[in-house]
């Protein structure tokens, strides 16, 4: 029973790509209209996009909701954060 509680977990909803619900958020590192860059319990994920406007934030909760034209979702694990060539690829390496 202990380990299930500890173990991490993650939701991820959109609904017509244009609202993006996340669970497991730890942190909102960065973001501005064209992308987010969020802690999460399984890592940093960036979401990018046009127009994008945080609707709803809840630290306490783990939860952002995010709006906008949504184009791109990606966790920078090691193998993702060398192949970028922006500033956050840069930063994480």
């Amino acid at each position: 029973m202990m380990e299930q509680s500890k173990a991490k977990r993650q939701e991820i909803r959109m609904l017509n790509r244009k609202v993006l619900e996340i669970t497991g958020i730890r942190n909102v590192e960065s973001f501005d209209s064209e992308e987010f860059l969020l802690d999460t319990e399984l890592g940093f994920l960036t979401v990018r996009g046009s127009n994008l406007h945080m609707k709803h934030l809840s630290l306490e909760q783990g939860l952002v909701a995010i709006e906008g034209a949504i184009h791109t979702i990606a966790y920078l694990d090691g193998a993702a954060a060398d192949k970028s060539k922006g500033f956050f690829g840069k930063l994480f390496k």
